[in-house]
């Protein structure tokens, strides 16, 4: 009886550790990679991201009504993962942003998050790092214009 409980323990541990067949499956996108994700640099406009944002007008100065939206977006939607300094906490910190990215990006970012990830050499660069893929928060045209006008407060925009 010793010996045939061990023989199943011994099986069940050989059968659990299995094939590593599919090591390098994404399952920060619920599965395997598809060839559909894969990095494009020559399709993929640095400038301006993936989405329908070309352009994007700014004022000289801020607009403070999208500065009080957009921090009370940011305090809901993205604070858990995102710091207003350049220190990581699950995503990379806001300091900066606006600096390193156009508005274009910025707003077809933060409307249109998978495919940017899917194209964009530095996200999947910055991906690495974090570890966790920037979720879709679904946010509209209006909350990502108000978060963008938060983000040049935090950069020194007055």
């Amino acid at each position: 009886m010793y010996k045939l409980s061990l023989f199943i323990v011994a099986l069940a541990l050989f059968t659990s550790c299995g094939k590593k067949e599919n090591a390098s499956e994404d399952f920060s996108t619920g599965g395997a990679a598809t060839t559909e994700q894969a990095a494009d640099p020559s399709t993929y406009d640095p400038n301006r991201g993936i989405g329908k944002y070309s352009s994007v007008e700014l004022g000289d100065k801020l607009d403070e009504a999208l500065v009080t939206e957009g921090e009370k977006i940011q305090s809901v939607k993205c604070s858990a993962c995102h710091k207003l300094t350049d220190e990581k906490l699950v995503g990379p910190g806001w300091k900066g942003v606006t600096s390193r990215h156009k508005p274009e990006w910025i707003m077809n970012f933060i409307t249109n998050p998978d495919p940017m990830i899917d194209k964009d050499p530095k996200l999947q660069a910055q991906l690495e790092l974090c570890m966790v893929r920037m979720p879709n928060q679904s946010l509209s045209d209006t909350d990502a214009r108000n978060i963008l006008e938060f983000m040049r407060k935090n950069d020194g925009v007055k």
